[in-house]
């Protein structure tokens, strides 16, 4: 599918077969894709057979990245289709194994929100921060939808602000509220003759689309390549020519976080790293009908991969390890001054 194709234009099950047969020919990112092809089966209304694919990796978890993102879709979908009793049961599970991907927090907690569940959706939220974010002086960009949900969800309860309430409004930047998003006293109609009502309402859903807008405008990173020491060898090794775009190792390396450094300075946001496998990279030619040595490809194998889900986020914290894979941390390392 096309980014630009609009989503009622979208043939939701020939999408979710293309995903699977690309997945059959990319097994190193069948998890990424068998998980869009399944959220394309649940837009079809063929919740079945989205659960048939969770259920598909879920026969391997030993191969899973993210396990726990994948039985709590699951758990959403299943409670979707009035399988509420095998819902709940994943979801308890989740919240036992306590994963430290807040993706799988946020499925399960929303999932209980829809379903009228707002005291253990506001626990499961609780839970997730408690986990993730104590002592963590700034919370991760892929954290904020926990403080986001907690928020509302009290909201809805009537429970008063405290801390975490607080530190979601300071990460909020749409110029509404969280208080006035989450309000769930705010009842409109459409015909209020109050002129200022009016105003304030357009004003609102103007900053609620284009929040969304934002959102959505770049579904995966801006992502910059890297090749670990011991395939940038094997790489240049099999293709000379490309030791002009690679000199060396740590050239590289610098040239990275350099890159990613202007992109950040210049505005761009939401931006990551891949890391590239010769094998991977070969495949990627070969159905580009083209080789390995051309340089035009790197800027888009980089973006494929960034398409399957595999880009790391960057900058990442001062205290994690750098995105390098040195062992240092990364205040330490690239993310140094000097660096």
């Amino acid at each position: 599918m096309r980014p630009d194709t609009p989503a009622e234009n979208v043939d939701h099950t020939a999408e979710a077969a293309r995903l699977e047969r690309t997945a059959g020919r990319y097994p190193e990112d069948a998890e990424a894709l068998l998980l869009q092809a399944a959220a394309h089966l649940e837009l079809a209304d063929d919740r079945p057979a989205a659960t048939a694919l969770y259920d598909r990796l879920l026969a391997t978890p030993d191969t899973l990245e993210n396990a726990a993102l994948v039985r709590a879709l699951k758990a959403s979908n299943l409670w979707e289709y009035d399988h509420e009793a095998e819902a709940r049961a994943i979801i308890e599970g989740i919240r036992t194994t306590a994963p430290r991907d807040p993706a799988p927090w946020v499925i399960v907690a929303e999932s209980l929100e829809s379903h009228d569940e707002l005291e253990a959706a506001h626990d499961t939220f609780t839970q997730a921060a408690a986990l993730l974010l104590t002592d963590v002086a700034e919370p991760p960009y892929a954290t904020h939808p926990v403080l986001f949900g907690r928020h509302r969800v009290r909201r809805m309860l009537g429970l008063p602000h405290d801390d975490w309430d607080a530190r979601a409004d300071t990460l909020h930047s749409s110029p509404i509220s969280l208080d006035e998003l989450h309000d769930p006293k705010r009842v409109w109609s459409l015909g209020s003759d109050n002129p200022q009502e009016l105003e304030a309402e357009i004003s609102r859903l103007r900053a609620e689309l284009g929040t969304y807008r934002e959102a959505l405008s770049r579904p995966f990173p801006v992502a910059v390549l890297h090749w670990p020491a011991e395939e940038l060898a094997e790489l240049l090794s099999a293709y000379p020519t490309l030791t002009t775009e690679y000199p060396s190792h740590p050239e590289h390396l610098a040239t990275i976080e350099s890159s990613l450094r202007e992109l950040s300075v210049s505005g761009t946001g939401n931006l990551g790293i891949v890391t590239g496998t010769v094998p991977s990279y070969e495949a990627f030619a070969a159905s580009e009908g083209s080789s390995p040595a051309d340089t035009t490809l790197l800027p888009q194998y980089a973006t494929t991969l960034a398409a399957r889900g595999r880009a790391v986020a960057w900058p990442p914290q001062r205290t994690s390890d750098c995105w390098c894979g040195v062992g240092q941390a990364y205040a330490e390392c690239h993310g140094s001054p000097t660096a």
